[in-house]
């Protein structure tokens, strides 16, 4: 099975947590800000009773963006960002205009960083 190649521009985003809505308001923010591939327009499925989901979406992250606005969330969530650095730390901006982040860890290679946030409402 081939795995199509991703641009250096494109993040990919995974968030977990308990609550659909919440998911819905992260990537609601970042749909305002970047574009995204069509996988990621389809609505999350829904989650398991008392166990965290994770939903997915891949962002191109280039050019100019609109500024988030502060944006409630009923719960925290943690969410995952891959791609390149700069665009990996573009979206974590961006992020961070509409939620508290607290970064929880990182990894970075040569072409490709890894961050694992924790999103709040401000």
């Amino acid at each position: 099975m081939a795995i199509p190649e991703r641009s250096a521009a494109q993040v990919v985003v995974a968030l977990s947590g308990h609550s659909r809505e919440d998911a819905d308001a992260v990537f609601g923010v970042l749909h305002a800000c970047y574009p995204s591939g069509p996988a990621s327009d389809a609505p999350p499925r829904e989650e398991a009773e008392g166990h965290p989901t994770v939903w997915s979406a891949t962002f191109e992250v280039s050019g100019a963006r609109q500024e988030p606005a502060p944006t409630p969330l009923g719960a925290p969530l943690t969410a995952d960002l891959q791609g390149g650095p700069r665009q990996v730390e573009q979206l974590r901006d961006a992020l961070a205009t509409a939620f508290a982040v607290r970064d929880e860890g990182r990894a970075a290679g040569d072409q490709e960083r890894e961050l694992h946030l924790r999103l709040e409402s401000r």
